[in-house]
């Protein structure tokens, strides 16, 4: 396909909105609000906000130059610019950590769309013992969690197909503006229940007593994945951006929109959790109660209890917040997924020179397969699932999320700081000199030294080293 034929995204607001959309995920809803509690509210905010500035945008910024300039999908875009060197292999491994993700974050997609269902049903109304085994027996189903995964990639694989700009760009403008009105309208309603005061104190009132290394390389390890970086994502959709996007402002625009989406989510969970747990910022801190306020343990079984008792007080409240709970992190994961997707989509559509919905329904089928075994994996004890003590899902989380994804993102970095020629990635930087690149020597600095470093750092941390 030559260049002038490649798809684009229409408007600078679907270049936004898809983009952000990508970015904001699950984790912004689950694992940040569990971040800032562990690390004790505003401060870790303040922290994570400085580390945004400083690692995310310069990392998304490689990614958009890197896709923008190849005007391919990840693996050729490397290429492109590799020259044949060993570098090329940056971009076939961008594309496998995507293709692994999408196996398993449809799984936990799945969940939330049997959430919306449980809601609708009035299956979540009991005590926190009940939404435990509610959430225990749903999830070590024989099928039921399959069922709902191949929906949600069905739904996924819908829009996919139909292109960037009539499938990706038409369904971000939709969803993007739909997620921040279903976010805004239940912050609102939890910032108004009695007692919602010291939730948002502690979100909002630092205390930098509690600051330490650990806080900080949480923070930095928070805003690298946030933005939805090293797994391709940014780097194919930036292939579809147009020559003349400002790279700078539109990173800027959507490192905004993640963050703000962030705190929002902090607004949402806070407020209510302490209106109903006088004790929450202890619980919160607890290292022992941490599977309880992070990840699915959070979103699947506390906070349905704790939006039931929020809102007991008025008939049938507790069960609408729910249900729209429910109905935003469907389209908060919708959002990231179909990035996920279009990933290797695009790789199997350039690479294999098949049709665009030949390669979709490649992704699709193969993602599903993976997703079975995910699916039946977790919360049970299927000895044929397990290895080395831990699921298949398990695995698939932990080598991506932790090995995967930072090992591209610094590669990445190296990539661009000392192999690709410096006037090249100048050029991308400026729109071929139209843009005056005020902030390019800050970038190119960062990337080269501070970056590498930063994440070198996350990745010892996660593994204990330091």
């Amino acid at each position: 396909m030559s260049q002038t034929e490649r798809a684009n995204f229409g408007t600078k607001l679907g270049i936004i909105l898809a983009t952000a959309g990508s970015a904001v995920g699950l984790g912004n809803v689950w694992r940040f609000p569990y971040m800032t509690g562990q690390n004790g509210g505003a401060a870790f905010i303040i922290i994570y906000v400085v580390c945004v500035l400083m690692l995310g945008i310069p990392c998304m910024l490689n990614e958009f130059i890197i896709g923008r300039r190849a005007q391919a999908n990840t693996a050729r875009a490397y290429s492109k610019l590799a020259n044949g060197t060993p570098w090329r292999l940056i971009g076939i491994f961008g594309v496998f950590t995507g293709f692994l993700i999408t196996g398993y974050y449809v799984v936990v997609s799945g969940w939330c769309l049997q959430y919306i269902y449980a809601s609708v049903a009035g299956h979540l109304n009991g005590d926190a013992s009940y939404v435990k085994t509610y959430f225990e027996t749903f999830s070590s189903h024989p099928w039921k969690p399959v069922v709902w995964m191949l929906v949600f990639m069905f739904l996924c694989h819908f829009i996919i197909s139909r292109g960037v700009e009539k499938g990706i760009e038409r369904a971000s403008k939709l969803m993007m503006p739909l997620l921040f009105v279903l976010l805004v309208v239940i912050a609102v309603a939890s910032c108004l229940l009695p007692g919602a005061g010291k939730g948002i104190t502690f979100l909002f009132s630092p205390d930098f007593s509690n600051v330490d290394s650990k806080m900080l390389l949480g923070a930095l390890g928070q805003a690298f994945y946030s933005l939805s970086l090293g797994m391709g994502c940014l780097c194919t959709y930036a292939s579809y951006f147009k020559r003349d996007t400002h790279l700078t402002k539109s990173a800027v625009q959507i490192v905004s929109i993640d963050t703000l989406i962030a705190i929002l989510a902090g607004l949402m969970i806070f407020p209510t959790f302490f209106a109903s747990y006088p004790d929450a910022a202890d619980k919160l801190a607890d290292p022992q109660l941490a599977s309880q306020y992070s990840g699915p343990g959070l979103v699947f079984i506390t906070l349905p209890n704790v939006f039931q008792q929020a809102f007991s007080s008025v008939p049938l409240v507790g069960e609408i917040v729910a249900l729209l709970f429910y109905a935003l992190l469907s389209l908060a994961a919708l959002t990231s997924l179909m990035s996920l997707h279009e990933v290797s989509t695009a790789f199997f559509h350039e690479e294999l020179k098949i049709t665009r919905a030949k390669g979709a329904v490649i992704v699709t089928l193969l993602c599903s397969v993976i997703g079975v075994f995910c699916a039946l994996s977790y919360g049970d004890t299927r000895d044929w699932l397990v290895f080395g003590g831990e699921s298949v899902f398990n695995w698939f989380d932990f080598l991506t999320g932790q090995i995967f994804l930072p090992t591209g993102g610094l590669l990445t970095c190296l990539f661009m700081g000392w192999y690709v020629p410096k006037h090249l990635i100048k050029d991308e930087f400026t729109n071929g000199g139209t843009l005056r690149g005020r902030f390019f020597g800050f970038y190119f600095f960062m990337v080269r030294y501070v970056c590498p470093i930063c994440i070198l750092l996350i990745f010892l941390h996660q593994f204990n080293v330091i």
